[in-house]
């Protein structure tokens, strides 16, 4: 089976982590999203970041109505930070049937070279790109590698949600609804 890899913080998901995993699905030969969560990514400080199974139980709670998607902890298990590359190596070895695509907006593939071994990731696994505002992809780089076409471009970020959350304002319909209930009555990020 084709699975396509999200991986991420999701601190919190929101409904634009939700729409470009149904897009992938719909526009390419991914047969299944599994959302890797990652619970300190190497490039960002986790001062802001909410408990690891706090995210992931928001992140079950996202999507545990679609049979397409999963949510997987298996970085809880691997040495912290998370490393794109490690975490690939070792779902490969564990599910050799399965072929992995990374899924990745274009802001991180132009960041890409400041990932560990980003050489093995670019020369061993498909990824597919999707174009986020202000992030234009060189098509003549791409090599084997896929930019999605016409994705939605929503300006929907975590970083916003919880600006938003501690000035008390409105996220209502940037998550889904159960995140957001769970989040206004466990006042995370507040």
């Amino acid at each position: 089976m084709k699975i396509g890899l999200y991986f991420g913080s999701f601190n919190p998901i929101h409904i634009g982590h939700l729409i470009i995993s149904e897009y992938v699905y719909n526009n390419t030969s991914v047969e299944q999203v599994w959302f890797i969560l990652s619970p300190q990514n190497p490039l960002k400080t986790s001062s802001t970041l909410l408990n690891a199974y706090d995210r992931l139980h928001l992140l079950k709670s996202a999507i545990d109505d679609n049979s397409i998607f999963q949510a997987s902890d298996v970085e809880f298990k691997l040495p912290v930070p998370s490393y794109t590359i490690d975490t690939l190596t070792y779902l490969s070895e564990k599910y050799p049937q399965h072929q992995f695509v990374v899924i990745m907006g274009s802001d991180s593939f132009q960041n890409i070279k400041n990932w560990k071994n980003y050489e093995l990731l670019l020369n061993n696994y498909e990824i597919v790109i999707y174009e986020r505002p202000g992030f234009k992809v060189n098509p003549a780089i791409l090599g084997k590698h896929t930019l999605l076409e016409g994705a939605p471009l929503l300006e929907i970020s975590a970083t916003q949600i919880r600006s938003l959350l501690k000035a008390r304002k409105s996220i209502r319909y940037m998550l889904p609804v159960r995140v957001y209930q769970e989040i206004i009555e466990n006042r995370y990020y507040q």
